[in-house]
C-alpha cells in the first residue's frame, strides 16, 4: 500500500514566524535592496464594463474531501462494529483528497475508518450516506452565476475566481523577484475543457497577483507534474533566478505530495506544519539564500498561508517594514467555535445595520474562491481561544475600503436568482450600493431580522392552514417588530430533471419508486418546507427518497447536481433550470417577499433596492428573461406590521 507522508512538525504561528524571520536574517534576505522596473495577467486593476458570469461551474467534477476509498453508499448498508461489511476491491476505490470520484460510487470512507485486510480486501465498521466527504460539481462556482458586477476594479481573487469558470477575455527600488510553480499532473490551463480528474489551473494567477499587488514582479511557471525530480529541477532553476519562490500544492500529507522531501534533499527546510486554520501543512524552506515557501493546494488555504508568511517579507525587502493593515470593530452576529492551540483565520462579509456594524462569515471550505471574492475582511481566531459568542465584538482586517463597506445592504434569507440581478443593477447606480447576501433559508433570514443583523430578509413560508405565505411566520417570530413584508415576485418550484427528464420523473412517487436520487435543501429553507408539504400529501415517507438528507443551499447548487448528473433531480425554481439547460416538473407557484424592518426605511441604500425592485423596467425584463417568474406583484406591500 502507498505510504504517506507525516508533518515534521506542527508549531504554533508565532515560534514559525520567528523561525522563519531568524533564517531570513541569517541568508541576509533582509539586507537586499536591488533596484528596476512590470506585466499583469492582463486584467488586474482594470474596471469591468460588463458583469462577468460564470461560464463553467467549479469543482468541474465530483471530488474527493478527504484521503480513503470510495464507495457505493449501499454497498455499507447496516455496517456497524458487530456486524462490519467487507469490500473486495472491485467494490472500493482508493482515492486521494481531491481524486475524482470514479463511475458507479457516491461516497467516500476516510482513511482512518478503513481497516485494510490485504491489498485487495477492506472491512468497515460504520455505514455511509450519499455523497459524504465528496465536493461535489459547482459546490464552489456554479455556471451563470455572478462573478463581478459591472463597474468592478479587477483584483487577484477576481481573476482566479473568473480563470476557474474558464472565462478568459475581459477587459513598476528593484522589487523581488517572486516565481510561482503550480504542481499537479491534473492541473490543465483555464482555456481547456475539463474532464474528470482534471483541475483548472487558476492558483498561480491568484497568488502571483497578490504577489504583484504587495510590491514584487512576479511569475508563473507551467504546472510541474507529479515528478520529484522534475520538481527538483524546477526548484534549482526558479531559486537561481528570483528572490523569492513559492511552491503550490504538495506540501500535505497525500501519496503524491512530495514538496517537503525534494526541499529537504536541495535545501533545508526552516518549517513543516504551522498550528493555523486554513494552511497548516505550509512548508518554509532555503534553497541557498532564495526563501522558498511551500503552500497548500486549495486556493483559500495557499493565498491565506502566503499573507502570513510572505506579504511582510516583501514589504521589508523594500525597506518599508511591516505592511500597513486596516482594522475595524465589529459585532459578530452568530458564534464561531475554534479548535484549542490553533490560530483560525475566517472570512468575513460587514454590514452596517442601524448603529451595529455587522461582522459574519463569508463561506467555509479551503476551497472556496468565491468566499474570498465576496470576503470585507479577514478575523484572526487566536490559538489560546475556544471560540466567539454571538453578540462579541471583534477587530476585523478590512479587505476592502469602509466607504464601501457602509455602501452594503445585508440581505439574509432565502436564495433567489433575482439578487444576483439585483447586485449588478445596483452596483450601475451612482452612488453605488452593494449587496451582502447570504443564503440561509427563509427561516433563517426571519431570525436574522429578530437579531438586528439584516436591513432584508428574504421569505417564502407558506402557512398551510391559511394559504397564505409569510405573515403568520412573521406574527409568531417577529412580534411587535414594525415592518413592512413587499413582494419580490411570484415563482414556479419544481423539479429540476435532466435535459429531455430521460427519467421520466412526474412526481415524488415516481423518485421513491424508481429510488432516483435526490438532493435536498437545508432545514429551515422556504423550499424544503414545501418539498416536506408534497410527501406528506402524497403520502410519501422521507426514509423513502433516496438523498432526502444530502442538503444544497441554492437553487443553483441543485441545479448543478442534477447537470453533473451526480443526483437524478431535486427541487428548485424554474429560473434555475433554464440556467444550466435543464427540463423542469412544475409543482406548485409561490411567493417570494422581502422582509422589511421600518427602522432601515430612511435608509438610503434601503430606498435605492425598493426602488429599483418597484420601478425599474430594464430591472423587471431581465427577471422574466431568467424565466419561471411572474411579477404581478413586485413592489407592492402586502402586509405592514
Amino acid at each position: 500500500m502507498n505510504q504517506r507522508n507525516v508533518y515534521i512538525s506542527n508549531k504554533p504561528l508565532a515560534e514559525a514566524k520567528l523561525l522563519w524571520h531568524e533564517a531570513l536574517t541569517r541568508h541576509g534576505f533582509f539586507a537586499r535592496h536591488p533596484k528596476e522596473s512590470i506585466r499583469v495577467d492582463d486584467s488586474l486593476g482594470r474596471i469591468t464594463a460588463e458583469p462577468v458570469f460564470a461560464i463553467r461551474s467549479s469543482p468541474s467534477y465530483n471530488a474527493a474531501a478527504m484521503d480513503g476509498i470510495a464507495v457505493h453508499f449501499l454497498d455499507l448498508t447496516g455496517a456497524s462494529e458487530a456486524k462490519p461489511v467487507r469490500l473486495k476491491n472491485d467494490r472500493f476505490v482508493p482515492v486521494n483528497t481531491g481524486n475524482a470520484i470514479p463511475e458507479g460510487r457516491n461516497a467516500v470512507v476516510m482513511i482512518e475508518d478503513v481497516h485494510f485486510i490485504s491489498d485487495g480486501e477492506v472491512e468497515l465498521h460504520i455505514p455511509a450516506t450519499p455523497w459524504q466527504h465528496v465536493r461535489t460539481i459547482g459546490e464552489d462556482i456554479v455556471a451563470t452565476e455572478l462573478i463581478l458586477p459591472e463597474g468592478h476594479k479587477i483584483r487577484a481573487i477576481d481573476q482566479g475566481a473568473m480563470l476557474a469558470t474558464g472565462v478568459t477575455k475581459i477587459l513598476v527600488q528593484r522589487p523581488p523577484k517572486a516565481h510561482v510553480i503550480p504542481t499537479g499532473s491534473e492541473l490543465i490551463e483555464p482555456d481547456c475543457q475539463p474532464r474528470p480528474g482534471q483541475i483548472i489551473e487558476f492558483n498561480s494567477r491568484i497568488l502571483a497577483g497578490y504577489l504583484q499587488e504587495w510590491g514584487a514582479v512576479a511569475s508563473r511557471g507551467l504546472p510541474v507534474v507529479d515528478d520529484p525530480a522534475l520538481l527538483k529541477k524546477a526548484l534549482f532553476e526558479a531559486a537561481a533566478l528570483n528572490d523569492i519562490v513559492v511552491l503550490n500544492a504538495g506540501a500535505s500529507a497525500g501519496t503524491h505530495d512530495f514538496s517537503a522531501k525534494v526541499l529537504a534533499e536541495v535545501g533545508e527546510v526552516i518549517v513543516h506544519g504551522v498550528a493555523i486554520k486554513p494552511g497548516k501543512p505550509v512548508i518554509l524552506a532555503m534553497i541557498g539564500d532564495t526563501p522558498v515557501i511551500g503552500l497548500p493546494g486549495y486556493p483559500v488555504s495557499a493565498l491565506l498561508t502566503m499573507r502570513i508568511f510572505v506579504r511582510e517579507m516583501i514589504s521589508s525587502f523594500l525597506g518599508q517594514g511591516e505592511p500597513e493593515s486596516q482594522f475595524i470593530e465589529a459585532t459578530l452576529s452568530r458564534p464561531l467555535h475554534s479548535p484549542m492551540g490553533v490560530d483560525q483565520f475566517v472570512r468575513i462579509t460587514l454590514g452596517r445595520v442601524g448603529a451595529n456594524l455587522m461582522a459574519t462569515p463569508s463561506g467555509k471550505g479551503a476551497g472556496a474562491v468565491m468566499s474570498l471574492v465576496r470576503a470585507d475582511g479577514l478575523l484572526n481566531i487566536p490559538a489560546g481561544s475556544e471560540g466567539i459568542g454571538a453578540g462579541e465584538k471583534v477587530q476585523i482586517e478590512l479587505f476592502r475600503s469602509q466607504n464601501e463597506v457602509d455602501a452594503t445592504a445585508v440581505i439574509i434569507g432565502s436564495h433567489d436568482n433575482i439578487l444576483d440581478l439585483l447586485a449588478n443593477h445596483l452596483h450601475k447606480r451612482r452612488p453605488i450600493v452593494r449587496i451582502s447576501s447570504a443564503h440561509v433559508g427563509s427561516m433563517g433570514g426571519i431570525m436574522a431580522i429578530r437579531r438586528g443583523e439584516a436591513h432584508m430578509a428574504g421569505s417564502h413560508l407558506l402557512d398551510e392552514a391559511s394559504g397564505e405565505y409569510n405573515v403568520s411566520f412573521i406574527r409568531r417570530f417577529l412580534p411587535g417588530v414594525p415592518l413592512q413584508l413587499i413582494n419580490l415576485c411570484h415563482r414556479e418550484q419544481g423539479l429540476i430533471v435532466a435535459k429531455g427528464n430521460p427519467k421520466d420523473i412526474q412526481n415524488f412517487k415516481d423518485i421513491a419508486i424508481g429510488k432516483h436520487t435526490f438532493i435536498n435543501r437545508q432545514n429551515g429553507a422556504g423550499t424544503r418546507l414545501l418539498t416536506d408539504k408534497v410527501l406528506r400529501d402524497e403520502g410519501i415517507e422521507q426514509a423513502e427518497i433516496y438523498g432526502y438528507s444530502h442538503e444544497e443551499y441554492t437553487h443553483m447548487s441543485v441545479a448543478a447536481a442534477v447537470a453533473s448528473g451526480s443526483v437524478d433531480t431535486g427541487m428548485g425554481i424554474r429560473a434555475a433550470a433554464n440556467a444550466l439547460d435543464l427540463d423542469f416538473v412544475p409543482i406548485a407557484e409561490e411567493r417570494y417577499d422581502l422582509i422589511v424592518p421600518r427602522q432601515h426605511a430612511g435608509d438610503q441604500k434601503i430606498a435605492a433596492i425598493l426602488d429599483l425592485i418597484g420601478n425599474d423596467q430594464g430591472f423587471h425584463k431581465a427577471i422574466l428573461a431568467l424565466g419561471g417568474y411572474n411579477l404581478r406583484d413586485c413592489g407592492r406591500i402586502m402586509y405592514e406590521q
